[in-house]
């Protein structure tokens, strides 16, 4: 990157998720952004009926109410055997995330086909309120029948991806990195951000 460490741009991640803004953290440390969670007791009704509309709303909402460049992320868990619950609602299927997997787990108990996957929309939106990035990754797996591994949030500790036998929670973060449907749509995204970012127009705009 060409920017000055000391011209950091602000970049509000529109989630109160504190893993979510830890994990965007990590992937954007080689950009010159200064990465903030939105304001605190800030709401956004999520009524899109896809991941791509409700981070599309988000990232807008955000950007109008702080004036800053936005990534929104919208993300779930969708199972396949469920007719794709707990999909747009899985962050509301139940009041913390240890009630989320039981109620998942427990509409599950006598389920044998457990194929599952991870979908992460990611869209970015400039402090006018423009949508300037939109993409979308996944991720393949299985749901356990019990939750395994000590770390991540959310569903991570009974979702197992694909070809690794291990669950997000119990991963590093790297791998995790590597393999997790947000980090497969921060790999289609980074492309369009240093391009922005090396941009004097779009620089000279903000």
């Amino acid at each position: 990157m060409n920017q000055k460490k000391s011209k950091k741009l602000k970049l509000v991640i529109a989630s109160s998720n504190a893993g979510k803004i830890i994990e965007f953290r990590k992937l954007l440390d080689d950009f010159p952004l200064e990465i903030i969670g939105q304001p605190k007791d800030f709401y956004v009704e999520e009524n899109g009926k896809t991941f791509a509309e409700n981070a599309r709303i988000k990232a807008i909402a955000v950007a109008k109410e702080t004036g800053h460049l936005s990534l929104s992320d919208d993300s779930g868990l969708c199972v396949d055997s469920l007719d794709g619950r707990p999909g747009v609602f899985s962050s509301r299927y139940a009041n913390s995330d240890k009630e989320r997997i039981s109620r998942l787990l427990g509409e599950m108990e006598n389920i044998l086909a457990r194929s599952a996957y991870f979908c992460a929309a990611l869209c970015l939106a400039s402090p006018f309120q423009e949508i300037l990035l939109e993409v979308e990754g996944q991720c393949k797996g299985l749901i356990t029948n019990s939750p395994r591994g000590n770390k991540g949030f959310g569903y991570d500790p009974i979702f197992e991806v694909v070809g690794s036998g291990l669950t997000f929670a119990e991963m590093g973060s790297d791998e995790k990195q590597a393999r997790s449907h947000r980090g497969k749509a921060f790999a289609l995204l980074k492309p369009g951000i240093e391009k922005l970012l090396n941009s004097q127009f779009f620089l000279s705009s903000l």
